[in-house]
């Protein structure tokens, strides 16, 4: 059994989430963790997707970025002898405490990296899962 210690603060949570994983494994979303004095920012490397096939949900104090690669290749003339595309979903979550609400979350994308705006915490009552849009 693996003791899992309690997370201290909310900066130790979010590296916590990005520490110990291979860089070389291709499902990963690279995330950069940006801090100011109001806010943190994750910027999530989501090359390849387009902004309707990402989803972010915010679950017990869990944010969850998702994305989902659909399999609408055109049909060309010829047999495939080798396919790189990736058709398929990736996820990946961060603790970001039970205190945040969805719509404390901004979140936008362009020249696929998606950013992740997310307000110091405050206390506040965790709510059901609910989305957050993409601007």
């Amino acid at each position: 059994m693996r003791f899992i210690p309690e997370r201290k603060d909310f900066m130790d949570s979010l590296l916590e989430d990005t520490v110990n994983i291979p860089a070389a494994r291709s499902d990963l979303m690279r995330t950069d963790i940006r801090k100011t004095n109001d806010a943190y920012f994750l910027d999530i490397e989501m090359c390849g997707y387009a902004k309707d096939e990402i989803e972010i949900s915010l679950y017990n104090g869990n944010l969850t970025v998702r994305g989902m690669h659909k399999a609408d290749t055109p049909k060309k003339e010829g047999s495939i002898v080798r396919q790189e595309r990736y058709h398929g979903t990736c996820s990946r979550t961060y603790y970001v405490g039970s205190a945040l609400r969805e719509e404390d979350v901004k979140a936008s994308y362009e020249n696929g990296i998606l950013t992740v705006e997310i307000p110091t915490p405050e206390k506040r009552e965790a709510e059901q899962k609910k989305y957050i849009s993409i601007e």
